[in-house]
C-alpha cells in the first residue's frame, strides 16, 4: 500500500500545533460524517480516511514515529493508519487462553460500540415576534432527520441475515502494531479497518439504507412555545432527534428562539417600554393620551407640568416570566413634539405667550445667578 500523508489529508503543515490538527480534524469530521452525507461513499471513505490520520496526528508519540519513519516505519515493519502486521497478531495467545479458559475473548470495547448507540441531537432556529413571546404561541415545523430504517429495523443488515464476526481483529475492535527496536518490542493499539472499531462487519448490507440502519425523513412537528421566552432560548422536544443505532434511543429536538425586534417596544427583561409623542400643550395643561400595549391600547393621564423625557409605569403591563411567576411592567416614555407649521392665529397666541414667559423668567434670577457664580469661580 502506498504511503499516506497524514498532514496533506488533514490539511495541516508538519509544523503545525497539536491544537491546530485538532481544529482541522474536528472541520473535516464536521464535514464529511456519513450522517451529514448519506448515501455517498466518497464521504464515508473520505471520513474513515480523516479519522486514520487524526490517529496519528493527534498522539503526540505516534505523530514523532511518523515523522520520523514515515507510514510504513522503519524498514515497512508497521503500518500506523492499518496497524497491520504482515498477518501476526500479537495478541492472538491471550485470545486463545482466554476462548481455552472463559469461552470467549476480551471485547468488552467491541460489544459497547456494536451495541445500541444514542442518536445525535438535532437544533431547530424559530424567529417569533414580541406579541407572540407575549402569549406563547404553537407552531408547526418541518424538520429533516435519520429514521430507523423500516426495512431492516436499523441493524443495517438485509432481511435474513445477520453482522458477523470482524475476520481481522476477531471481533475486538482494535489490531496491534509491533515494533522493534534496539531497546525491545513494542506493541501498540489502533482501530481496526476493516470494521471500524465494531468488532463487526455487515457482509450483506441492507437494499434500503445500505448498511447504515438509518434513512433520511422528513417531519411535521408541532411545537408549543411558552410566554416570556428570550432570544437564546431552547425549547426541547425529548425523542425528536436523530433515530440512535442498533436500538439506541433517539435524540432530542432543541427549537432555538429568536425574537425579531419590535417596531414600538424595545425589551429589558420582562419590561418593555416605548416612546409616545404629545404636544407641547398636553405637557403643560396636562391630558389624557392614548398608548399601545402588548394586549391593545389604553389610556394614560398625563399630569400638567410634565417634562420631555418622563417615563410612567404601567403595571403588570410587561413580559410574563418564562418561570411562570408573574409579569413585567411597561415604561411610557413621552417626548414633546414641537410644531414645525403655524397658522397666523397660532403664532400670535405663542408670542403673548413668550412674552409672559419671558418676564416670568427675567423674575426668577436665581438660576442665571447661579450659572453666573459656576462661571466666575471657573475663570479664578
Amino acid at each position: 500500500m502506498a504511503n499516506k500523508d497524514y498532514y496533506e489529508i488533514l490539511g495541516v503543515s508538519r509544523d503545525a500545533s497539536q491544537e491546530d490538527i485538532k481544529k482541522a480534524y474536528r472541520k473535516l469530521a464536521r464535514q464529511y460524517h456519513p450522517d451529514m452525507n448519506p448515501n455517498d461513499p466518497k464521504a464515508e471513505a473520505r471520513f474513515k480516511e480523516i479519522n486514520e490520520a487524526y490517529e496519528v496526528l493527534g498522539d503526540p508519540e505516534k505523530r514523532a514515529k511518523y515523522d520520523q519513519f514515515g507510514q510504513a516505519g522503519p524498514e515497512g515493519g508497521f503500518d500506523f493508519g492499518r496497524g497491520g502486521f504482515g498477518g501476526f497478531d500479537p495478541f492472538g495467545n491471550i485470545s486463545d487462553i482466554f476462548d481455552m479458559f472463559f469461552g470467549g475473548e476480551p471485547r468488552a470495547t467491541a460489544r459497547a460500540r456494536w451495541g445500541p448507540q444514542p442518536g445525535q441531537d438535532l437544533e431547530y432556529e424559530m424567529e417569533m415576534t414580541l406579541e407572540e413571546v407575549a402569549t406563547g404561541v404553537e407552531r408547526t415545523i418541518d424538520i429533516t432527520r435519520m429514521d430507523t430504517c423500516n426495512t431492516c429495523r436499523g441493524s443495517g443488515t438485509a432481511p435474513g441475515t445477520e453482522p458477523v464476526t470482524c475476520p481481522v481483529c476477531r471481533g475486538r475492535g482494535q489490531v496491534g502494531e509491533t515494533r522493534t527496536t534496539p531497546f525491545g518490542h513494542f506493541t501498540s493499539l489502533s482501530t481496526c479497518p476493516r470494521c471500524g472499531g465494531e468488532g463487526k462487519v455487515i457482509e450483506t448490507p441492507c437494499p434500503t439504507c445500505h448498511g447504515r440502519g438509518r434513512v433520511e425523513g422528513r417531519h411535521r412537528i408541532t411545537v408549543k412555545v411558552p410566554p416570556g421566552v428570550d432570544t437564546g432560548t431552547r425549547v426541547r422536544i425529548a425523542g425528536a432527534g436523530h433515530a440512535g443505532t442498533r436500538g439506541g434511543p433517539p435524540g432530542d429536538l432543541y427549537v432555538r428562539i429568536n425574537v425579531m425586534p419590535h417596531p414600538v417596544f424595545t425589551r429589558s427583561g420582562n419590561d418593555i417600554t416605548c416612546e409616545v409623542p404629545i404636544h407641547f400643550w398636553q405637557a403643560c395643561l396636562g391630558d389624557e393620551i392614548e398608548v399601545p400595549t402588548l394586549d391593545g391600547t389604553t389610556r394614560l393621564r398625563v399630569p400638567e407640568g410634565t417634562q420631555s423625557g418622563t417615563s410612567f409605569r404601567l403595571k403588570g403591563k410587561g413580559l410574563a416570566s418564562v418561570r411562570g411567576f408573574g409579569r413585567g411592567d411597561q415604561y411610557v416614555k413621552v417626548r414633546i413634539v414641537t410644531p414645525t407649521r403655524l397658522s397666523a392665529r397660532e403664532r400670535e397666541l405663542l408670542k403673548e405667550l413668550a412674552g409672559i414667559q419671558g418676564s416670568l423668567v427675567q423674575e426668577n434670577k436665581g438660576f442665571f445667578r447661579k450659572m453666573k457664580d459656576a462661571w466666575e469661580r471657573r475663570a479664578q
